[in-house]
């Protein structure tokens, strides 16, 4: 959400710390887990090889570099974004249920992958501790216990912010990119002949050779590409001219070093940690320093997938498609530095949970991917939705040809539900449970609530105001659209009969546009009765106390709703204890507890 960098290359190095560190700490155990489940002949590891290569090149350069990054609304990308691109399109209401049922989804299993993420980078890296001399007899508890030491202080961390260090995520990520592909390059040369599986041939022949068994495989080598969603979702973050730019750099880097662990390979068919082992042959005086190079590389992945879900949680809570929570925001300079406590803290516990029920990286793998084949199956429909909506006929029949391929990495990684991705689905189902319920709870509150109309509302207040004694000073009441008052001011006034001598009506209206803040007083509606309208881009992170002050508005009192529910339903009861831990309206935008007054409305469900 800060401002794109003025020098291109600085974006560039920027997007390889904020962008590229999941996808760039892939390597550490890609090829590791392929491995463990064939054998590294010749013809498997061409075939491998030829398949991470097209991997990367389909999914992540056409789909996302290519096509999702030529589509957006003034610079921002994402599965929202997406929704609000194709929502003008649909006609019916079936298909913006369905347009809307997808998005949901998409969040949610990305929610669900976001956990795996940082249990099984730093997993992965930990045990690269192995193969230093004296931590050999390491058990996988204490291998475990480390990772978990290093999970659970980066977690801890959050809620000071990382803008103190974030400046050197771009030259770590970078300096780790380099490493990759400098030791790619040493490790071709044990068997040159790799470079020839650049050849689309070598996986075509692979899959069919192999039959189902080397088609189910592709749910590993989704493995190389996790983590491609960034690129589109961070395209508001650093724009998409530096992200395009350091992905050919990072594209280049991945195949090169994958090249040279399937060379190391050839040549040491009995390596298990295949990136490791490499560069340990390749000099043990690099080793440690390659190990915790890669660790730093883990953490920065990590922290960027915290950061990624903090404004996805965000973006959820301003469009209304989950409910508020507390918000803590870190840097006074950086609007998208935001903490969110409740969800650090289940993300935390999530990830504890998995390296504990999965003990090792190769094990995690099993959970890994299949959420995000999901979620990238749902960008290529709405991509190719929006393409040929657009009347883009080759691009939306390239379009076609990515989300077959999305669909058949998205088939082959259904055999890993027994195995483990059932738990990256029971994560998922988490936020999916809260989203369903909540967005049902709200429509329900809608239809119980009956807004007073506008004009009944202002014929009323004329009314009351000659009749009864006005207090001294402003008082603020909220509604999402004036022409429908909502039943707490009408209680407040014409029950209560609390009417100040200036009232302001305040509309805050979130806007399809990701950014920008717009405020300022409309016509009066009656004496004494003013409306304040405010629009805020649906991820702009607004100070809304700041634009009432800039705005001359000295209040004395603050009202809003507050609803009790009484309900049999088990659903509407899950909904009634998610609107009480949820803050305030109020709270949520860190108005002075001091003036605020919660006028409360029985509601039956």
């Amino acid at each position: 959400m800060t401002g794109h960098d003025s020098h291109p290359w600085h974006g560039v190095l920027k997007s390889m710390g904020l962008v590229f560190g999941d996808i760039g700490t892939s390597p550490i155990y890609t090829l590791t887990v392929i491995f463990l489940l064939v054998e590294p002949t010749a013809s498997n590891v061409m075939g491998i090889l030829s398949l991470l290569i097209w991997t990367l090149i389909i999914l992540i350069t056409v789909e996302y570099a290519w096509l999702a990054m030529s589509l957006g609304r003034k610079g921002e990308g994402g599965t929202i974004v997406l929704r609000e691109l194709l929502t003008p399109y649909i006609r019916s209401k079936t298909g913006l249920t369905i347009v809307s049922a997808m998005t949901v989804i998409g969040v949610a299993l990305l929610i669900g992958d976001g956990v795996i993420t940082p249990a099984i980078s730093i997993l992965s890296a930990v045990e690269g501790l192995v193969l230093i001399p004296g931590f050999g007899a390491a058990t996988e508890g204490m291998l475990i216990l480390i990772a978990a030491a290093i999970a659970i202080g980066l977690f801890a961390v959050q809620q000071r912010g990382t803008e103190r260090v974030a400046w050197s995520f771009g030259p770590l990520a970078g300096t780790w990119f380099l490493a990759l592909a400098v030791s790619g390059i040493i490790g071709i040369l044990w068997a040159p002949a790799v470079l020839l599986a650049v050849n689309p041939y070598y996986a075509i022949q692979f899959l069919l050779d192999g039959g189902w068994p080397a088609f189910f495989l592709l749910s590993s080598v989704i493995l190389v590409a996790t983590g491609g969603e960034a690129l589109y979702a961070d395209m508001g973050h650093l724009g998409r001219t530096p992200i395009v730019r350091a992905w050919y750099l990072v594209f280049v880097a991945l195949v090169l070093n994958y090249l040279g662990q399937g060379a190391f390979l050839l040549t040491h068919p009995d390596v298990h940690f295949v990136l490791f082992e490499m560069v340990r042959s390749i000099s043990p005086l690099i080793y440690v320093p390659f190990l915790l190079l890669s660790i730093l590389a883990t953490i920065i992945a990590s922290q960027a997938m915290i950061s990624g879900l903090f404004s996805i949680v965000y973006q959820g809570i301003t469009t209304r498609m989950l409910p508020m929570l507390k918000i803590d925001y870190t840097s006074a300079e950086l609007r998208s530095q935001i903490y969110i406590g409740s969800v650090n803290w289940f993300l935390l516990f999530a990830v504890l949970a998995v390296m504990f029920l999965f003990q090792s990286s190769a094990r995690l793998a099993a959970a890994y991917g299949f959420a995000v084949t999901g979620t990238m199956t749902i960008t290529g429909i709405m991509i190719t939705s929006i393409l040929f909506r657009r009347r883009l006929v080759l691009p939306g029949l390239i379009g076609i040809g990515v989300t077959l391929v999305d669909i058949a990495f998205f088939i082959a990684a259904t055999s890993k539900i027994p195995a483990g991705a059932y738990v990256a689905l029971i994560i998922a189902s988490i936020p999916l449970a809260v989203i369903l319920i909540y967005r049902a709870g709200q429509n329900r509150m809608a239809c119980r609530f009956r807004p007073m109309e506008l004009p009944v509302f202002l014929a009323t207040y004329r009314d009351l105001t000659q009749e009864v004694s006005k207090i001294c000073g402003t008082a603020l009441f909220f509604a999402r659209d004036v022409r429908m008052i909502p039943p707490y001011i009408a209680l407040t006034m014409f029950t209560n009969n609390i009417v100040y001598e200036d009232n302001i009506i305040i509309s805050i209206i979130i806007q399809d546009n990701p950014f920008g803040v717009k405020s300022g007083f409309e016509d009066d509606l009656a004496p004494g009765l003013r409306r304040f309208k405010i629009e805020i881009g649906y991820m702009e992170v607004a100070d809304i106390k700041k634009i009432l002050q800039d705005a001359g508005i000295r209040e004395k009192a603050i009202f809003y709703g507050l609803e009790d529910i009484v309900t049999d339903n088990i659903v509407w009861k899950v909904y009634s204890a998610i609107k009480r831990l949820s803050p305030s309206f109020v709270q949520f935008y860190k108005l002075p507890t001091d003036k605020i007054h919660g006028v409360l409305t029985r509601v039956e469900m």
